[in-house]
């Protein structure tokens, strides 16, 4: 094993999220940090320390983390670790373990666990502090990084892309909501959500993952991923929770340029359990599948005072 540190609802959903959104301003008008982490120590023996910015928020609770920027953090680490120029990722896995807390207190890490010369199978670890202070692991990922070889002859997808940006809905609101990461996305909505079988849009980051760094393809990818799990929910989230504790993304053609198409649907079993599964695009076509499962429970109803 090699180690390197790394580094039937009337509800309308669109209009929930976009409700929460801030009007969008320029980044030299912002008071906040346009990124999502900010990089505190390379050396710490941990791990790369990192400490969380408002725009990591989750909509399910003001002091945990929206997946969509930890696994991106997850995938600059596995990207870094041995990184070399004939290979890339091909499969990402990221298990989420708990709540990743709102903190400056992050440590990330990666291995190599399955080194090969075409095939290596690479691995990272987020720590945060837990209820009692002692930080310890609130996600992992795992990629199979590739070797790639000239296949442009063969490249195909069945996937019907997804209407041009421009065709998009953006709809702001009013400004002065709390910074999450839902204002953190610059949307464009490509149908009725609530009443399509298949959910559509267009977004793309206003911020750095990093603070004073430029995301690379996936990092980009994977800091709009994650939006498929709500985007293609048919439920009400003011009476229902649907978390999802991982998300798996196969990346079949590295994503160009900065927008980041979803087409997400969602399937629910009768036992609490569903899964959220879609197609990644970018401006020329489809670039990925993703996957996640859902924990799906009714919110209790309200204390009515007496």
């Amino acid at each position: 094993m090699t180690s390197c540190k790394a580094s039937g609802c009337t509800f309308d959903k669109s209009d929930h999220i976009l409700r929460q959104a801030t009007a969008v301003r320029e980044r030299q008008d912002r008071d906040v940090t346009d990124a999502y982490y900010e990089l505190i120590d390379s050396a710490d023996p941990r791990g790369e320390r990192f400490a969380a910015s408002e725009h990591v928020v989750s909509t399910w609770g003001s002091t945990m983390q929206n997946a969509a920027p930890v696994s991106a953090l997850l995938v600059r680490a596995l990207e870094r670790c041995s990184p070399r120029d004939d290979s890339r990722i091909s499969r990402v896995v990221v298990d989420l373990l708990g709540p990743v807390p709102v903190t400056d207190r992050l440590w990330v890490n990666a291995r190599v666990e399955r080194p090969g010369t075409r095939i290596e199978l690479v691995a990272a670890e987020m720590t945060a502090p837990g209820p009692d202070g002692t930080p310890r692991p609130v996600a992992k990922a795992t990629a199979w990084r590739f070797q790639h070889t000239d296949t442009d002859e063969l490249h195909f997808t069945p996937a019907e892309p997804l209407p041009p940006v421009a065709e998009g809905r953006r709809r702001i609101a009013e400004a002065g909501s709390d910074q999450t990461y839902i204002q953190s996305l610059d949307w464009r909505w490509l149908n009725d959500i609530l009443n399509s079988v298949q959910a559509q849009c267009w977004a793309r980051p206003l911020v750095d993952l990093v603070a004073g760094e430029s995301m690379t393809p996936t990092q980009q990818l994977f800091a709009v991923a994650d939006i498929a799990n709500g985007m293609g929910t048919r439920l009400d989230p003011t009476e229902w929770t649907f978390l999802n504790t991982d998300l798996a993304v196969h990346i079949h053609r590295l994503p160009e340029g900065q927008w980041v198409g979803v087409r997400s649907e969602n399937h629910y079993g009768t036992d609490g359990v569903g899964i959220s599964r879609g197609t990644l695009f970018d401006e020329v076509g489809a670039v990925a599948a993703i996957q996640q499962a859902q924990l799906v429970r009714r919110r209790p109803a309200p204390d009515v005072p007496g």
